[in-house]
């Protein structure tokens, strides 16, 4: 009988496919050294030359160490980051962003190299712990990508898309020209990245210009979120009132207050930031108008994933879906927060162009037939 690989083989010889003499990068915190150091050793066994680095925990809002910006700057083959919370901001590129040809902007090394040059893969884990690891990485990685398959050509040539759920979600979500995007654990090519634990499809919503377009709606949140202070399964739901893209009133117990609090947290900081020549000339407004921003629409695609208040699996369970206020992935609505929050059993009904309609979750279910 074939041996099962433990979950850090796995994620080195599977999921990133790592050969002999490659460079890997390991980034991680002291609180989350046992899951790196079998990452290392895995890697090591692989044949690559490994190296792995520490730094203190980050949140949201604090900056990775200069000498892991140094790190990544290397380029490495595989960067993998390992945190308790974050990776940390690239202070260096938030106030000078790296440019590309085609003018498209990156505010942090690991983005530029991974989603710009596309010379590095990468594995990031915000909020991994032992348990999930051990519980949430070795599942059927062909099955999963069959799946983000059939959801991908499903949504090409999408209009809008309407989300409703029990807790009174009901959304309207413009995407038309976007592209969905998988994290579905084949992260073995250049320019491949993804978080471990993988399985999700995700969507950046078309920006709202705050007058008579963008994202409309209501949004409830009712499974888990996560705020500057940390994640959190939600006790009373979190209701947000979306208009033209942006999210204008927050209702609820604590956890509004808490998600409030983070939000005008964000607002205020990107203002100090570019007074104190943090970001460029004019960021600050954008940054601080995009802390209110719907950055994502996703869907949770691993079968091993349940709601625990740690949104790194929340976000992958089945049965939910997730949005995300603040930055998004298309690298056009720069923010200092990406918040997700996942609202359970939802119903998500595609609407094309032709008029014609597909639901692909009903109350939670998928619908791939």
């Amino acid at each position: 009988m074939k041996k099962e690989l433990s979950p850090s083989d796995t994620v080195i010889q599977n999921v990133c496919k790592v050969r002999k003499n490659e460079r890997v990068l390991i980034i991680a915190n002291p609180h989350t050294a046992d899951i790196a150091q079998d990452l290392y050793t895995s890697a090591s066994n692989a044949g690559a030359r490994t190296t792995l680095i520490f730094q203190s925990e980050k949140t949201s809002f604090d900056n990775a160490e200069p000498e892991v910006i140094a790190a990544i700057a290397t380029n490495p083959d595989v960067c993998i980051s390992v945190s308790a919370c974050k990776l940390g901001k690239d202070a260096g590129a938030s106030a000078k962003p790296y440019i590309l040809e085609t003018g498209e902007k990156f505010t942090h090394i690991f983005d530029y190299l991974l989603e710009g040059k596309k010379t590095m893969r990468a594995v990031w884990t915000p909020g991994i712990t032992q348990d999930m690891f051990s519980r949430t990485v070795n599942i059927n990685y062909a099955e999963l990508a069959e799946r983000c398959r059939i959801l991908g050509t499903y949504f090409k040539d999408v209009e809008t898309v309407n989300v409703t759920a029990p807790s009174g979600t009901d959304l309207t979500v413009p995407v038309h020209g976007r592209k969905l995007l998988f994290d579905d654990g084949d992260f073995s090519k250049a320019g491949c990245g993804g978080n471990i634990p993988a399985g999700e499809v995700f969507i950046s919503p078309l920006i709202g210009n705050g007058v008579d377009f963008g994202c409309f709606g209501k949004i409830v949140y009712d499974g888990s979120m996560t705020f500057s202070d940390g994640d959190s399964i939600i006790e009373t739901p979190v209701c947000c009132t979306v208009e033209h893209g942006f999210v204008k009133e927050i209702t609820g117990g604590a956890e509004a207050k808490r998600l409030l609090k983070t939000i005008t947290e964000a607002e205020n900081r990107a203002v100090t930031m570019e007074k104190e020549g943090l970001l460029p000339e004019g960021m600050g407004a954008v940054y601080r108008q995009n802390a209110r921003n719907i950055g994502e629409l996703g869907i949770g695609l691993n079968p091993a994933a349940i709601i625990t208040g740690n949104m790194l699996e929340d976000e992958k369970a089945f049965t939910t879906c997730h949005f995300a206020i603040g930055e998004n992935y298309d690298n056009d609505a720069p923010s200092l927060i990406h918040l997700d929050g996942v609202v359970r059993n939802p119903t998500i009904v595609l609407n094309y162009a032709d008029g014609s309609m597909r639901t692909i979750l009903d109350k939670g279910i998928l619908q791939l037939g």
